[in-house]
């Protein structure tokens, strides 16, 4: 399956960023969020952290104002019904994910994969109250998107494999690199990395090392680019 039209719901950090680098990748983007402002302020966000790319050389002027002109935004949630690919990146509750799914449903063509970028939630189960899990897997991007090389792919127990392709052929496409995760709570990154974070506080607390010394331990002693409390 080809994607070349994208929806991102939610015109937050994420989402902004989202939106960000699949333009620069040539997608179609739509954009959508219930708030105006919010997408004014997240088109804002994107020129200027393109704007810094083109002053660090990393894209050109003309990269830049084309891959604007290829964001879209809506406040209408049906508006995305004839994009190929959805990505949800609205608030980490599942209650407000389902809704959105619902809401999409009736206005989608029977090809449109939909992904969620949660951080946690099952993406099984929020594929079982759509009426395509096959069609369903979680794309979780890192924060700052823009910056952050990885995406995890989490496929869903009804995950076909020509959804999973479609989406890995994304990930390559803006220049990522993909990591696949099965669908446990917090799958990869905030499985291993919330752990680290309350033990680098827990340290902290007990007075066993400064935040200094602690970043610095973890940054020197075990490779990291930058110390758990710094990260957190």
């Amino acid at each position: 399956m080809q994607v070349e039209r994208v929806g991102v719901v939610g015109a937050g950090q994420m989402g902004n960023g989202i939106a960000h680098v699949l333009a620069l990748a040539e997608y179609d983007v739509l954009m959508t969020d219930i708030s105006a402002d919010a997408l004014t302020a997240a088109m804002a966000l994107i020129d200027k952290n393109m704007t810094r790319q083109v002053s660090k050389g990393a894209i050109s002027e003309a990269q830049k104002a084309t891959a604007l002109g290829r964001i879209k935004t809506t406040q209408t949630l049906s508006d995305l019904g004839q994009t190929d690919l959805v990505i949800e990146a609205a608030t980490e509750r599942e209650t407000i994910k389902q809704a959105i799914f619902e809401d999409l449903l009736p206005h989608l063509k029977p090809t449109t994969i939909l992904t969620s970028n949660t951080s946690s939630i099952s993406i099984t189960r929020l594929a079982s109250r759509t009426d395509r899990p096959e069609k369903f897997m979680g794309f979780h991007f890192m924060n700052p998107v823009p910056v952050m090389q990885l995406v995890e792919l989490i496929r869903g127990i009804a995950t076909d494999d020509e959804t999973f392709n479609a989406c890995y052929a994304v990930v390559e496409r803006i220049g990522k690199t993909a990591a696949t995760a099965e669908d446990f709570p917090a799958f990869i990154v905030n499985r291993i990395l919330m752990p680290m974070i309350n033990e680098a506080i827990y340290t902290l607390y007990e007075g066993v090392g400064s935040v200094r010394s602690i970043d610095t331990s973890l940054k020197l002693g075990a490779n990291h680019p930058m110390g758990p409390l710094e990260l957190a």
